[in-house]
C-alpha cells in the first residue's frame, strides 16, 4: 500500500510560479514512476508529467514543456512539480500518482493517487 501526500497548491497570479510536492510512503518498488495529472470540472484527468527512478528523461505533456519541470529528491520518495509562468488555464486540481512500472501518460496505468491539491491562477 502506498500513501501519497500532496502539498504546495494555492493561489498564484499569472506569470508567477508554484512548486507542488508529493511525498510517498510504502514499498519503494510501488512508486517506481511518479507522475502529476490535473483535472478541471467536467473534464477528464489530464497528464502533466512523469519521472521514473531509472534516471531516464522525464516525460511531459507537449503543451506544458518549457514551463513545468518534474523532478524527484535523492531518496526518490518525493516528487516535485515546478510550475513557472503560470496561466489562468493552469487552474485545476493537481494529483500525484504512482506506478510500479515504467509507464507513460495514461491515467489507467497508475495505481495509487493522492487526494489532490488545488491550484488557482488568477489576478
Amino acid at each position: 500500500q502506498v500513501q501519497l501526500v500532496e502539498s504546495g497548491g494555492g493561489l498564484a497570479q499569472p506569470g508567477h510560479s508554484l512548486r507542488l510536492s508529493c511525498v510517498a510512503s510504502g514499498p519503494h518498488y510501488m512508486y517506481y514512476t511518479m507522475a502529476w495529472f490535473r483535472q478541471t470540472p467536467g473534464k477528464e484527468r489530464e497528464f502533466v508529467a512523469s519521472v521514473s527512478r531509472l534516471g531516464s528523461p522525464p516525460d511531459y505533456a507537449d503543451s506544458l514543456k518549457g514551463r513545468f519541470t518534474i523532478f524527484r529528491n535523492s531518496t526518490a520518495n518525493t516528487v516535485y512539480l515546478q510550475m513557472s509562468n503560470l496561466l489562468p488555464e493552469d487552474t485545476a486540481v493537481y494529483y500525484c500518482a504512482t506506478s510500479s512500472a515504467i509507464v507513460g501518460g495514461s491515467s489507467v496505468a497508475y495505481v495509487y493517487w493522492g487526494q489532490g491539491t488545488q491550484v488557482t491562477v488568477s489576478s
